[in-house]
């Protein structure tokens, strides 16, 4: 649900300067509805209660954030964009010829824009919104990796009934882990340690 914001004014004029700054939108974003007024006496003292709601599209808003990003970097990139859960759900693949650049080592630069972009539509929205980068295929790749050393890992351990403890993993990655071997029956799986040092230890089950 986007954003709503109850402002007593004395009129429209000076409730749309008070949603602008609260909303930090443009006034073309925010749509108002009278929900009480209150009257002065012959005038004076008069006041009304608008409620100020965001009319914009998420998905389009996190576009045109990531626009102006590779605009700055002076990189040019092809972008598609689905959304999914009323809106709540939106995920962006991008293609460009500086892939390497945007992605980083390790994905760091592509994590650090995703994070930069999810915290950028969460000002607009009272749920917590599900944003998913990827960029050159990147994640779908590394969840490919991962999913590989998830198997092969698990089938070390319902072997040797040793436990194994993978390398620190954000929680994106962690959760791919989890749910490839979910409905193992040999083995287990659970998360120990703190912020990036958290790492998933595949179990034998006895």
């Amino acid at each position: 649900m986007l954003k709503k914001v109850e402002i007593e004014a004395k009129n429209l004029n000076e409730a749309q300067k008070k949603a602008v700054q609260i909303l930090r939108v443009p006034l073309e974003k925010i749509t108002f509805e009278v929900i009480k007024e209150k009257k002065g006496i012959l005038g004076i003292g008069s006041s009304a209660t608008y409620l100020a709601s965001l009319n914009l599209n998420l998905g389009l808003e996190g576009k045109e954030y990531l626009e102006r990003i590779f605009s700055g970097l002076d990189i040019e990139a092809k972008m598609e964009m689905r959304s999914k859960n009323e809106g709540m759900e939106i995920y962006y693949t991008i293609k460009s010829d500086e892939n390497a650049l945007l992605i980083g080592r390790d994905g760091k630069t592509l994590k650090a824009i995703q994070y930069l972009l999810r915290n950028y539509l969460s000002m607009f929205s009272e749920e917590f919104v599900v944003v998913n980068l990827d960029i050159g295929n990147y994640n779908e790749n590394r969840k490919k990796q991962l999913e590989i050393i998830a198997t092969k890992t698990a089938k070390e351990v319902a072997k040797t009934k040793i436990e194994v403890k993978l390398d620190p993993m954000n929680s994106y990655e962690r959760r791919i882990i989890h749910a490839k071997l979910a409905e193992w029956r040999d083995v287990t799986t659970t998360s120990v340690g703190e912020g990036e040092h958290r790492a998933i230890i595949i179990k034998p089950v006895k």
